[in-house]
Formats: structure tokens, sequence, C-alpha cells
């Protein structure tokens, strides 16, 4: 299938659909191929290894949504949960740490570290 047949295929969807907000609309496909690439899969070599502090530097830089956690994912070659327990991290506060019993844990250190000189509070 082309490029202008799937244009068309969706253009066609949305004409059958008008009585949905053309917001809506998007929300919905966005859902869809966020969970279609989900569902496939991507390369996860890197998983495991260390992050790099410019690594986090690229992904605390971005807002924490499913879509950028999908991206840094896919490009980093990690998991969907890595990533976004790397904004967990980044946004909880000393309190929250130390109450999990991970106030020595080099990683969240790390983490805390790239976020403050980003400006993140928390």
């Amino acid at each position: 299938m082309s490029v202008q047949q799937i244009k068309r295929a969706f253009l066609e969807l949305i004409d059958e659909h008008q009585k949905i907000d053309p917001y809506e609309l998007r929300r919905i496909f966005t859902e869809a191929i966020r969970e279609w690439e989900m569902n496939k899969g991507w390369n996860e070599g890197s998983r495991g290894d260390p992050w790099t502090d410019d690594e986090l530097r690229v992904v605390l830089s971005d807002a924490p949504t499913k879509e950028n956690c999908l991206k840094h994912a896919r490009a980093f070659g990690r998991g969907y949960g890595a990533v976004e327990q790397i904004y967990r991290w980044a946004a909880s506060s000393e309190v929250q740490i130390r109450q999990r019993g991970r106030q020595d844990d080099a990683f969240i250190q790390q983490v805390k570290r790239v976020a403050k000189q980003l400006g993140w509070r928390a």
C-alpha cells in the first residue's frame, strides 16, 4: 500500500466518523499507534546496561509522556518501563527515596543529579 493509499484510507475513515471530534480521532489514532508499537516491540539490545549522563539528559529534557517514554525506549534500545522509571525517580523527593530505602542507590543518585542540572524540582 502506498503512502497516498494509506492517506486516502485514513481520510475515508475520518469522513465515515464525522460526528466524532477531530481531536478525539487524533487521540484514538495516536493511542492505537502507540499500542501497536508496544505490542510489536523493538530491539532492546541495551537492556540492563548502565545509563550515561548524556542519555539521562536527553530523556529528562522531554516531558514525561507515554509518547516520549516510547520514543526514548526505542532510541536507546531499552524497555519502556526503564524510561518511565527515570521520570519517576527524577520526580521523587528525597523523603520518598529514603522511605523506600534507596538513598544509597547509585542509579537513583545519578538520575537525581542529572535532573537537578536540568532544573527538575522534586
